[in-house]
């Protein structure tokens, strides 16, 4: 993109594509936080409604934040964990059964241990959180020994993990109402529930894996051009595998915050992860061919998914609808992202 000079003053500013592809995300998100608001102004203003503020609509209200935020935070425990895959340039579908299967595990280990945060139960999370590594380091092993695709490989894990889920349970559910576990959800702080500051948590630890420590480093080298990572003598292969357990252990997490949210482990607790982890990743402004992104887009793309979700509900429009707006913006985001000059194909 050609540079842009001002007029006035005389100072040139360039607007080149990585700009536009960095700041995009963020004003979406700024545009929908307007939009759904002044929707419900001209809506209560047409229908004749006396003392209209637009501060004071159901969108803007602390309670409705909360609610976006609680929806929000599984949904970013399990983006973070497809963002590390992308950002090498591979994918990753196995996070549904990954999820139902730590969830599962999860609860029965909870409740043979005690059944509450104060006995042996809390050994419970960090079983989980093997379960999630061993899974994602299983996905990962497939993929470079086998030297299968990676969303080939990773769908199938996925399967299997939901597979074996229902193996447990049964098609049972699993009720997980220890008082100090559902904390995460009941105490609030500063009006937001527990699970959101642990969620808060997380994403500085991923960001900091992402950008301190050789092994994320390592992920954008990857992403970035594998044959020369290979010829710079970088063992690719074991990063992959370590890039896959890596997310493993945030499908966990985002496993125990789905339990936490809903106090219910089954077979079902992973459903529809795939289709919102992905969105948000992508219109997060994480390039799907690697190298380009980060965590901090992914928590943007996370809470554009949501707000939207949640602002088609208060103006109320209907379920396919958000689904329609959530797909078109993954194509807008692949267009304004994709250098088809220097990408001849899609992986």
């Amino acid at each position: 993109m050609t540079d842009v000079t001002s007029e006035q003053g005389g100072m040139p500013f360039s607007l080149t594509r990585e700009q536009i592809i960095r700041w995009a995300p963020v004003l979406v998100l700024a545009f929908l936080v307007l939009f759904f608001p002044i929707f419900e102004w001209l809506e209560d203003f047409l229908e004749g409604k006396d003392h209209i503020y637009l501060l004071d609509s159901r969108f803007f209200s602390i309670r409705n934040a909360s609610r976006i935020a609680v929806a929000a935070t599984p949904a970013l425990m399990v983006a973070i964990g497809v963002t590390f895959i992308i950002i090498m340039g591979s994918i990753d579908l196995s996070m549904e059964g990954n999820v139902s299967v730590s969830a599962v595990i999860f609860a029965f280990a909870f409740i043979a241990l005690g059944g509450t945060l104060a006995s042996w139960a809390w050994l419970a999370i960090p079983l989980a959180l093997i379960v999630g590594a061993v899974i994602g380091f299983i996905n990962g092993l497939i993929h470079v020994r086998l030297q299968i695709p990676s969303f080939m490989a990773s769908l199938a894990m996925g399967f299997v993990g939901t597979g074996f889920a229902l193996l447990l349970t049964g098609g049972d559910r699993i009720r997980v109402e220890d008082e100090l576990f559902r904390s995460l959800l009941t105490v609030r702080w500063l009006n937001f529930p527990v699970m959101c500051y642990v969620a808060l948590a997380a994403l500085i630890v991923a960001w900091f894996i992402q950008s301190r420590t050789t092994l994320g480093r390592n992920f954008y080298a990857v992403g970035g051009g594998e044959e020369l990572a290979q010829a710079s003598g970088l063992n690719v292969a074991r990063v992959r595998v370590l890039g896959f357990t890596l997310a493993g252990i945030f499908f966990s997490l985002g496993a125990l915050m789905a339990v936490g949210r809903i106090g219910i482990a089954e077979t079902a607790t992973g459903n529809n992860f795939m289709f919102i982890s992905i969105t948000a990743v992508v219109v997060g402004g994480t390039a799907l061919w690697g190298g380009i992104g980060g965590v901090w887009n992914t928590m943007v793309g996370v809470l554009i998914v949501n707000v939207i979700n949640n602002g088609m509900v208060v103006i109320g429009l209907p379920n396919w609808l958000q689904d329609a707006v959530l797909g078109i913006l993954v194509i807008v985001a692949v267009v304004l992202s994709t250098n088809r000059k220097s990408i001849s194909f899609v992986k």
